[in-house]
């Protein structure tokens, strides 16, 4: 009995500390569980917010615009006259309203109180016949009299602060004189006028059957000092008697005049003594009248509105002889009644239109975007202005009241069209997908075409994978299968290491050494092609010839060093040759008769160039994960296939390939992704322009290094910026895609040879 106490004394700690081991494992396999099951939740969830995130960004790009009244009052000093022209300052604090009569009513636009009236002075024997506003942008306007003479004047609004408080203080100003401008030395009455204002100033009028032209430039001097101004007057050599609108566009190149019939005569009066008549077209087919025209931000297009509630926009464009032709870019149905009023925006290509009935819509010519319809008022519009930010507008009704509302209207450029289908922009001879985000100037009109930017990123992948698929999978396999172990040990971590080079590195190689290279070695690079692979197999044909004591020395798995030696001796060669052929049949550039024979150009930095960088980096990912799945198929298979009578690269092509297959397929997606993803190589290697072209010589531009280049300069919560965010999320989207598919044929792949 002693004993047996003594040794259930002696063993119970022993039984102790097993459980107390087998316990602790189990809570570190608990650990590991909720580990690996946390961590890979939380990798899904990071995805998952990258998304909303990504849509967070991108969804106001597609929200409508919205609009509502502030404030609606009588029409400050109506007994002044009928009104010509509404406008507004910058701050929307002061509108002016300027009238038949001569006189100019500033008030403040929220309640229509009146801050100062200005008449402007005409002489006793004339009165006021016609009325025309210039650009907007320089609140120039001019007022044509009766004795042929006209007068020019220009709204200033001067902003101080008096205890942290902007003050605006309005008034008139008169560019070219108090004193009236004689058009017409004959004194007959000024029927149409129009007027721009820039280093040199123009006017335009209409006196009976004829257009008068008048333009002022500034001497030149020797000495840079003030000498005067140069007149040019110029009679055009048309009938006028049935135009009603004169436009000029503030470069000051083109003449516009429009016929309330429907016709529209486009001038080039670059030179200001010799108009020359580009084209007359009746633009109006079968509608009654035009009722309104202006131009479009930057006086490239023109914006004619007709009795049939349709604006539509034209402009000038190059045909096949390069001659400019009036085109018809696009139309806007806005109602069934008669437009009144087109305000165009001034720092977009956007406007605002109103018919008859008071009806007003918010469209963007680029666009193609109706972005808003709404009801002001049930009575007849009479003007309307649209403020510079284009954020609130006036309209003026017949029932003496000036509505004043608001608009909220923050993306207009962007549509589903402008993104992913041809647009005629101003200017271009055909549609076209164009990406081209910004510019120095309000003038211009923003290209937010992706179809540019997402082919470069697939042209940028397709010719990286082509260079580093067959040299991945051909490495893989001859490393994994055929290569002496020993070998092998040092092969595969050095292919390995070549992905911890940083592909920055591999950018700054490709364009600072490798682009000008290729350039200077064209031929050469093409005759490698050649040669190489000729060299190989002719060698592998006379390897059969070698004396047998000679390939016994030689271990097994050791024949690709005695390879390496051919290609380095056939490539120096191929280089060697290439200067010769290039002079024999190429007139000594590949690169001009290329050009000359085929009309193919080369740029230094183009896909040629990346399909050599990026395949580089691309090549370590497919080759470890391809040798892996190769080297761990079962040897019991290999050794089956062989026993049964097949060769080795028989037992490699039917057994071996098809078990890897799940995992070669996913290296090669791997591999894929990493091309569509990467951004230096390409930003650094390519001419990083966005052109669609299959050639190999030309370079392109791909999303990733788009949104590299240019989110530094965006302006946040712009256009342009939720634009590169919605760039961001197509290259998300198309990753996703791409992985969720590629583990779907993976899957398949890996139940269908399961069971060899």
């Amino acid at each position: 009995m002693s004993e047996l106490h003594i040794n259930h004394k002696i063993s119970s700690p022993k039984g102790t500390a097993s459980e107390y081991y087998q316990k602790w494992r189990l809570i570190k396999d608990k650990i590991a569980q909720y580990g690996v099951v946390i961590g890979g939740l939380s990798v899904i969830i990071a995805v998952v917010l990258i998304f909303f995130f990504l849509l967070y960004s991108v969804y106001p790009l597609f929200i409508s615009a919205s609009a509502k009244p502030l404030s609606q009052y009588a029409v400050p000093e109506q007994q002044l006259g009928k009104t010509v022209l509404l406008a507004m300052e910058e701050q929307n604090k002061v509108g002016a309203r300027f009238t038949d009569t001569g006189t100019v009513i500033f008030f403040k636009v929220t309640d229509g109180e009146t801050i100062g009236t200005e008449t402007i002075k005409t002489p006793t024997d004339a009165k006021i016949i016609s009325f025309s506003a210039g650009n907007p942008a320089t609140g120039v306007a001019i007022y044509g009299l009766s004795n042929g003479k006209a007068i020019v004047v220009k709204q200033l609004y001067k902003e101080t602060f008096v205890n942290n408080i902007r003050q605006i203080t309005p008034s008139l100003q008169y560019p070219l004189g108090v004193d009236p401008i004689i058009i017409d030395a004959t004194g007959l009455a000024l029927d149409k006028v129009a007027i721009k204002i820039s280093d040199k100033s123009m006017l335009a009028a209409k006196i009976g059957h004829k257009i008068q032209l008048v333009s002022f430039a500034p001497k030149e001097s020797l000495f840079d000092d003030e000498a005067g101004l140069t007149r040019t007057d110029t009679t055009l050599e048309m009938d006028g008697i049935d135009v009603d609108e004169i436009l000029i566009d503030k470069e000051q190149r083109y003449l516009y005049l429009i016929r309330s019939n429907g016709g529209l005569s486009a001038f080039d009066i670059s030179n200001k003594a010799q108009p020359v008549l580009l084209e007359h077209k009746n633009i109006a087919n079968n509608t009654p009248k035009i009722t309104s025209a202006t131009f479009l931000n930057g006086d490239l297009s023109v914006l004619v509105g007709d009795s049939n509630g349709t604006v539509s926009q034209w402009g000038l464009v190059k045909d096949e002889q390069n001659h400019s032709r009036l085109n018809k870019f696009r139309d806007f149905k806005v109602s069934d009644q008669s437009i009144i009023a087109i305000n165009a925006e001034q720092r977009r290509k956007g406007f605002i239109a109103v018919d008859a009935n008071s009806e007003m819509g918010v469209y963007h010519s680029t666009s193609e975007r109706e972005l808003l319809k709404e009801q002001v008022s049930g009575k007849n519009a009479i003007a309307m202005t649209l403020s510079p930010r284009a954020d609130t507008f006036l309209l003026q009704t017949s029932d003496g009241l000036i509505h004043f509302w608001h608009i909220e209207n923050e993306h207009p450029e962007v549509s589903i069209k402008v993104l992913w289908q041809q647009i005629w922009y101003e200017s271009y001879s055909k549609p076209a997908y164009i990406w081209q985000s910004s510019s120095a100037s309000n003038d211009f009109e923003p290209k937010y075409s992706l179809i540019p930017l997402v082919f470069g990123t697939l042209k940028a992948a397709f010719y990286s994978m082509l260079f580093a698929v067959p040299l991945s999978l051909m490495g893989a396999i001859y490393t994994a299968y055929f290569m002496a172990p020993s070998l092998r040990r040092v092969v595969k971590p050095t292919i390995e290491m070549m992905g911890a080079l940083p592909t920055v590195i591999l950018g700054f190689l490709a364009g600072l050494w490798l682009a000008p290279y290729i350039e200077m070695h064209l031929a050469g690079i093409f005759t490698l092609l050649l040669v190489i692979p000729t060299s190989v197999i002719l060698f592998a044909y006379l390897w059969q010839f070698l004396p047998q004591g000679f390939l016994q020395k030689i271990p097994e798995g050791w024949d690709a060093m005695i390879l390496i030696p051919i290609i380095l001796l056939s490539g120096c060669l191929a280089i060697g040759l290439s200067d010769g052929l290039e002079t024999i049949c190429f007139n000594g550039s590949l690169r001009d008769w290329l050009k000359s024979e085929w009309g193919i150009g080369y740029d230094q930095r183009n896909a040629m160039v990346v399909g050599f960088a990026m395949g580089f980096a691309v090549i370590p990912s497919i080759y470890s994960i391809t040798e892996d799945a190769i080297f761990s198929v079962p040897k019991h298979l290999t050794i089956g296939s062989l026993a049964l009578g097949a060769t080795p690269w028989q037992t490699m092509t039917k057994v071996v390939l098809l078990t890897a297959s799940p995992g070669i397929f996913s290296a090669i997606m791997i591999g894929l992704g990493r091309a569509v993803g990467e951004t230096m190589i390409v930003l650094m290697a390519t001419g990083n322009t966005p052109l669609i072209d299959l050639s190999i010589f030309q370079g392109m531009r791909t999303l990733a290094a788009n949104i590299a280049v240019e989110m530094p300069e965006a302006e946040v919560d712009s256009t342009h910026y939720r634009v590169l965010f919605l760039a961001a999320l197509v290259l998300f989207m198309f990753t996703f895609v791409v992985n969720t598919l590629a583990e779907v044929v993976r899957q398949h792949l890996r139940e269908k040879y399961s069971s060899l």
